[in-house]
């Protein structure tokens, strides 16, 4: 009798991948969950250590605290509506028109998006506050035009901040229609405004609900913006700071349930985002992209009209500083006359260490970005299964979190041996790290998904190794969106605020928080130099990027 071949169940074999997936959990674990859970227990604890809920009653009972919740969700929303109102047209014009200096409109949007969070509203307070130079101006020929304080001072402030991040995401949207569905809604009658509305906003609403999400993080995390020009209008992360660093005293087991709070609250729109996102479930690219027209008439001098005077507001922040780092001042006085004298007083105020600190962290957490996220990016593509899939989602943690939670996380979880690195570079390095690695991440992923799997296989069946394959061949192929995601990583970094002001101290200090220090200590000169130099570091950055990417369309 013949005997029936049983097949072997095949072992599970440990290569060096695998080995790869449990060393960035181990990772992940120890410097993310862990820190996170150490928040949770610290809202969870009385003074003494044992369990209550009493900070989430307190949090849900007291209207003050509620409110704070309600003001950061109205602030938010009200943002991502207006900026989305001036940032689609922005967009649209940009892409579908030929217009005269188009790159300075693309690379003063970039720069008004990437300053320092705090910057604009500090500059808007000297330009439209109550003794500002535009308020002044519009009170001797008898114009009042309200106050830049309150909730309507932060939406105006945040919108024209964040209206560029609308714009940057929708261009690369636009651009991927296809002209002739163009032509065929226009031969059925679509035309016009009732076109945009009809098949373009259709087509690209993936691309607009991810442009709403990120804009709705921002404003609702953004923390230099609310304390500035808030005044009575307390938000979410404001109150955060308070409870954990407030001057009349601190709480931080309430200051961690509001931030578990915060935390629920932003994974919940995220998810929301995500199940309207996936009602839209398709992709198109464009095999004939659409033309760019000559702007022509009335239409298009309105059109050049709206996009200069548009990004001229957005930028007028930054511009307004650097001239004020040149005048004579008297701490938040500022006198007639130029000189170098905030530049000198910040060179005797930590300008070098602050400079030092800035470019150090920003390098250093940056090449842990970049490896990090190439390995991740490749066990996504290449080698998905439940753990690297659940290691991409642990990853993007950080996009829903406020940066404020993340630097109370990491107090909590570092602040003892054996490992005591509180007040260390390493834990800023550490927050630099978490807050910004999901672009690179998401960067090198969307490329890797591009790139076909045949060269690869071609230098495995030559005898290469898995690794070497991945470094020889992968990652060089896989270089237009590391450095175009990495560079807009380290932007972002050296222009960290919402974290470091939990972590900071005199020796780990930044540029951006020395700015931030400066103006709550009265010296506003100071703060405009130190201002001025962030701005100019950034500026050079995002021309490197420019230089080495040669792409408009942002991947962020």
């Amino acid at each position: 009798m013949s005997e029936l071949a049983v097949p072997h169940k095949r072992k599970f074999r440990i290569d060096t991948w695998t080995w790869v997936t449990i060393a960035l959990l181990l990772l992940f674990g120890l410097f993310l969950i862990y820190p996170l859970w150490g928040v949770l227990k610290e809202s969870v604890a009385d003074n003494s250590g044992h369990f209550t809920l009493q900070h989430f009653a307190t949090f849900f009972s007291r209207s003050y605290y509620l409110n704070t919740i309600r003001n950061s969700f109205v602030v938010s929303i009200a943002v991502t509506v207006v900026s989305l109102l001036i940032g689609v047209p922005f967009s649209y014009f940009y892409t579908f028109y030929r217009l005269r200096g188009s790159r300075i409109l693309f690379i003063g949007s970039v720069l008004s998006c990437m300053s320092a969070p705090f910057i604009g509203a500090y500059a808007w307070i000297l330009l439209l506050g109550r003794n500002g130079l535009v308020t002044r101006a519009l009170q001797a020929v008898h114009i009042d035009i309200g106050s830049i304080y309150g909730m309507g001072g932060i939406i105006f402030v945040l919108s024209l901040k964040l209206f560029p991040l609308v714009s940057v995401y929708m261009n690369g949207a636009f651009k991927s229609i296809d002209t002739s569905l163009m032509e065929a809604s226009a031969l059925m009658g679509s035309t016009g405004l009732k076109r945009i509305w009809q098949v373009i906003l259709r087509l690209t609403m993936p691309t607009v609900l991810a442009a709403s999400l990120l804009v709705f993080m921002r404003a609702f995390a953004d923390f230099g913006t609310p304390l500035l020009i808030g005044e009575g209008y307390r938000t979410f992360t404001v109150e955060i700071y308070n409870q954990y660093l407030g001057e009349t005293g601190s709480n931080h087991n309430f200051a961690a349930a509001i931030g578990i709070i915060g935390v629920l609250v932003t994974a919940a729109i995220f998810l929301i985002q995500k199940f309207a996102t996936s009602k839209f479930n398709f992709s198109i690219k464009a095999s004939s992209p659409p033309e760019k027209k000559k702007p022509k008439g009335i239409g298009g001098a309105l059109i050049y009209a709206y996009m200069y005077i548009l990004i001229g507001l957005a930028f007028l922040p930054q511009l307004y500083i650097i001239y004020l780092s040149f005048r004579n001042n008297n701490q938040a006085i500022f006198l007639p006359g130029f000189s170098l004298n905030s530049y000198r007083t910040a060179a005797g105020r930590l300008l070098s260490r602050s400079i030092l600190n800035t470019l150090y962290f920003g390098a250093v957490a940056l090449a842990v970005i970049i490896i990090v996220s190439v390995l991740i990016a490749y066990l996504v593509v290449r080698r998905s299964n439940f753990f690297n899939n659940l290691i991409d989602t642990i990853s993007m943690l950080p996009y829903i979190m406020p940066g404020a939670v993340i630097g109370i996380a990491l107090v909590v979880a570092f602040n003892k041996p054996p490992m005591a690195i509180t007040g260390t570079a390493m834990i800023m390095i550490l927050a630099l790290v978490i807050r910004r690695m999901p672009y690179t991440i998401r960067s090198a992923t969307a490329t890797l998904m591009h790139l076909p799997i045949s060269t690869e296989e071609a230098a495995r069946s030559l005898g290469a190794s898995k690794f070497k394959t991945f470094w020889r061949i992968t990652v060089p192929m896989m270089s237009a969106g590391i450095t175009s995601g990495a560079i807009l990583s380290f932007i972002s970094i050296v222009t960290e605020m919402s974290s470091a002001v939990i972590l900071y101290n005199n020796k780990n200090i930044t540029l951006t928080m020395s700015a931030y220090v400066a103006i709550t200590r009265g010296s506003y000169g100071l703060a405009c130099a130190f201002a001025s130099i962030l701005t100019v570091l950034t500026g050079v950055i995002l021309l490197a990027y420019l230089m080495i990417a040669r792409d408009e369309d942002l991947k962020m």
